[in-house]
């Protein structure tokens, strides 16, 4: 040791004399900026690559899973395959230079190649292969896709640091050039999630990091000399300290990357599991490692040379004790969101903050003493002889395995508590054994041996008063629990933030089954996009001449819909439902099936992922999947969504489907859902033939039983014609593949909704319109006539409940809705939604106010002759109709 000290301190005296202190000054700072850059870079091409492949690669846990343990292994092997190289090199800055510009062409060849690789991978993947085939082309096909680019950038740190050798300290260490290589990876990480991709999108995003790129070869060039002199002297090696040392790094990279997967999954449950959510999460993250980089190389890295193994149980021992302490901390993190919001208020500032400061209290400390140790592992490695390049090679393969080994495999079947703790055990177990008796060693391991068995388990589930968990299951990507209320009612929730159905709106969601089934004269096969609770495609599969596919993404939320099937689904019906595990985006667009209808369900827009389902390009390969004649109907949850971003779903809806309408699911001013329908050959709908459709639809449960009553209930349910939606979307930017607009605004409204749903419905009520003629033809005079005034009751029903306020007192809500509903059935005696329940309030009516009771069932048996109810009310309490 001492004398590799005595050849590094001749070699900084040499290089001394033929470099004045500036020259080396302005060399260490353009080493600094250019490991920055390059991490701005490096991580921006991992967010711009893991976004687009998901896009034909899909969002199953093997999709997510491929771009990351690509991406790291690329990194290993770039870094394990040149570092020796560059390490003997005396031209270390071409090595340098040589990697930034291959990373630079290779990324330009990849936005030009993307999309004919996608369909090659999506065509070999096939619609439903087999998990070995699914995970071995995707792990495989993006491995070798992304392989020259990230195999470059693997070697640049080793490089940059043999570059850095000529200013640096008497002991080798990569914590500066580590730490701000970091950092640069923070700023990339921020920048692109709030400016970079919703501003420019991901194709101009990476043309950003390839100007990067290039740039840092330019200024390598200009800064350091070609060669270096005098060349490095190779250390002594220590084979016994160098295998050490590369298990320590091994396994330290697995433990580290596997604390961030966990983490990252246990907040989801509490932050709103956004883009920005990811964002903030991983800049913690990174800004956490350069912090202890930084602070290794400015305060701990003179210690080395005196004790390194001691210094080196400390800061593993250190970490394990953050490690256990950040998971403690999980416990308390809903308490702590909530006391933040609500101490600053509602905005969108105030609710990254928190999720921010959720971060830092799981990711600070440990991070912090993860960047320290990574520094340690690095200079301990280089004094037992190995190179920089083999340390952060065998490092980055360790972070490699990580998402497969934690995330895939040991937070399902151990779930996340037991899986945190496993990883505090782990960095105890890298010290020397005799510390294992030590304070320092079984103090943190106490700790963690009472969390284990005393504390509950990291599950987050609103129960509400009287109720109880169902179900809760920890998958791959989320965590799915069903809970029933003390009134029986059972809601499925994914992450405990997400509703997907509740038994209490099955007529809600059946209607978003029946209504695009009736728009199809003859429908023989429909697909269903998004299971949920089931309740929407299984309505549809009770029609004995339909067969119905249903795609769903979580395989756990396919498991708890079984929860919520109808006790009287026969076999007969469940031998026509077929439900797949399997990305939407992926299936239609791998598929070969055609299909008469296709239902979209109304995804959260703002959640990771889902802002893909609402492109263009999507929308495209749905229409594709479509019969002749074909009808397609993409829900939206206007109730999570802000009217700028739906001009941009509707806007890039109507670049498929310019033809394409909009009708509301229900009369809900909670949670109303707007439907955009399209049809593959841009016709109008026939009212005749549609008609006998109902008449012989037979569904075990008929539409009138959903309210579907007739014609006027089918037709009545649109609001917005071609016209009405072109000037509502307007200039409006389409959300595309390339440029994710709903990603990346949606969100805002989630963190600070700054109208009511209902506000949102009725402004946009204000600006749509529709005429008969421009959603049926052929149509008589007398039809279209009693058709608009059905739309204009039906909108008067809508704004005259914005002053109902709901209660059990039959009298007190007759008086407050009798008006407007007599107003409507004046304007439309065929709105039911008017009808029927003025009828069932005046039947509870007759039995404490007779007279007034028969005031109103004449009245309602004049405006609709045609039906018997008030005929038969009025016969009941002896009234003569």
């Amino acid at each position: 040791m001492g004398l590799c000290r005595q050849v590094q301190w001749l070699n900084r005296g040499a290089i001394a004399t033929v470099m004045t202190v500036d020259a080396a000054q302005s060399r260490r700072w353009a080493s600094l900026a250019l490991m920055a850059a390059s991490g701005f870079a490096g991580l921006g091409y991992q967010i711009v690559w893991t976004q687009q492949c998901a896009l034909w690669l899909g969002h199953e846990s093997a999709a997510v899973l491929a771009v990351v343990t690509a991406f790291f292994g690329g990194l290993a092997l770039g870094a394990l395959a040149l570092g020796a190289r560059i390490e003997r090199s005396g031209r270390p800055v071409r090595w340098y230079a040589a990697c930034e510009m291959t990373i630079a062409l290779w990324s330009l060849l990849i936005a030009f190649a993307m999309a004919p690789i996608s369909g090659w991978m999506l065509e070999a993947t096939g619609v439903q292969p087999s998990p070995l085939r699914q995970w071995g082309i995707a792990f495989g096909g993006t491995f070798a896709l992304l392989l020259p680019a990230t195999a470059a950038m693997g070697a640049t740190l080793p490089a940059m640091e043999r570059v850095a050798l000529q200013i640096a300290t008497p002991v080798r260490s990569i914590g500066a050039l580590y730490a701000c290589n970091t950092l640069g990876a923070v700023i990339g990480v921020l920048a692109i999630a709030f400016w970079l991709a919703p501003g420019i999108g991901l194709a101009r995003t990476a043309g950003v990091c390839i100007a990067l790129n290039l740039a840092c070869v330019v200024l390598a060039m200009a800064f350091f000399p070609a060669r270096t002199k005098p060349d490095i002297v190779v250390m002594p090696s220590d084979p016994s300290a160098a295998h050490n040392a590369l298990a320590r790094l091994a396994a330290t990279g697995l433990l580290g990357i596997g604390y961030e997967v966990l983490v990252v999954r246990v907040l989801s449950q509490v932050a709103q599991d956004t883009v920005y959510t990811f964002a903030m999460l991983l800049a913690v993250y990174l800004l956490g490692t350069a912090s202890g980089a930084a602070g290794y190389q400015r305060w701990l890295l003179s210690a080395f040379v005196r004790d390194a193994g001691t210094q080196r149980d400390r800061l593993l021992c250190t970490l394990a004790a953050a490690i256990v302490l950040g998971t403690a901390s999980l416990w308390a993190t809903e308490w702590l969101k909530a006391s933040l919001v609500q101490f600053s208020g509602p905005s969108m500032g105030a609710a990254l903050t928190a999720e921010a400061v959720l971060a830092v209290v799981a990711f600070g400390p440990a991070t912090i003493v993860m960047g320290a140790l990574f520094s340690h592992l690095t200079a301990s490695a280089s004094a037992a002889g190995v190179s920089f390049g083999r340390a952060v090679g065998i490092n980055t393969l360790g972070a490699a395995a990580a998402p497969l080994t934690f995330g895939v495999l040991a937070l399902p079947t151990l779930g996340p508590k037991i899986a945190l703790l496993l990883i505090a055990f782990g960095y105890l177990m890298l010290t020397r054994r005799t510390r294992w008796s030590s304070a320092m060693v079984w103090v943190p391991a106490s700790f963690a041996l009472a969390l284990g068995v005393w504390a509950g388990p990291l599950a987050f589930v609103d129960v509400p008063d009287g109720g109880r968990v169902v179900s809760y299951r920890d998958g791959i990507m989320a965590a799915v629990s069903v809970v029933e209320d003390r009134d029986g009612v059972l809601r499925l929730r994914i992450d405990n933030r997400q509703q997907e159905g509740s038994s209490a709106t099955v007529r809600a969601d059946a209607r978003q089954a029946l209504l695009p089934l009736l728009l199809h004269p003859a429908p023989k096969r429909t697909l269903f996009l998004g299971l949920g609770s089931g309740v929407t495609a299984s309505s549809a599969a009770r029609d004995p001449t339909l067969q119905v596919d249903a795609v769903e993404l979580l395989p756990e939320v396919i498991e708890a819909s079984a929860m919520f099937a109808p006790t009287d689904f026969d076999d007969a019906s469940r031998s026509r439902f077929h439900v797949m595990a399997a990305d939407a985006r992926r299936f239609v667009r791998a598929s070969a099936q055609r299909y008469d209808v296709i239902v979209s369900d109304n995804y959260h827009p703002a959640r990771s992922g889902s802002g893909s389902l609402y492109t263009a390009e999507h929308f495209a390969a749905v229409r594709e999947r479509l019969a002749d004649g074909g009808v397609f109907c993409q829900w939206l949850p206007l109730h999570q969504l802000d009217l700028q971003t739906l001009r941009s779903v509707v806007r890039s809806f109507l670049l498929v489907y310019p033809r394409g309408w909009a009708m509301l699911a229900s009369n809900s001013l909670e949670t109303p859902v707007l439907g955009l329908v399209g049809r593959r050959d841009g016709g109008r709908f026939d009212p005749a033939k549609l008609r006998v459709r109902m008449a012989n639809a037979v569904f075990a449960h008929g539409p009138a039983d959903v309210g579907i009553e007739d014609e006027y209930a089918l037709f009545g349910s649109f609001v917005a014609g071609p016209a009405a939606l072109q000037r509502f979307a307007g200039d409006a930017a389409a959300n595309t593949d390339d440029l994710p607009v709903v990603a990346y605004r949606a969100p805002r409204i989630t963190y600070a909704p700054d109208s009511l749903p209902r506000d949102r419905l009725f402004a946009l009520l204000d600006e749509v319109s529709i005429e008969p003629a421009e959603l049926l033809a052929p149509m008589d005079d007398a039809f279209a006539s009693r058709l608009a005034a059905y739309w204009m009751a039906r909108n008067a029903f809508l704004v005259s409940g914005r002053s109902v306020r709901p209660t059990a007192d039959v009298v007190a809500m007759l008086v407050q809705v009798r008006a407007p509903l007599l107003s409507a059935l004046h304007t439309s005696p065929d709105f039911r939604p008017a009808y029927d329940p003025l009828v069932r309030m005046a039947i509870v009516l007759a039995h404490t106010d007779a007279a007034d009771a028969r005031a109103l069932l004449a009245e309602l048996a004049k405006l609709q002759p045609a039906r018997t109810e008030a005929t038969d009310a009025l016969r009941e309490i002896g009234e003569d109709p």
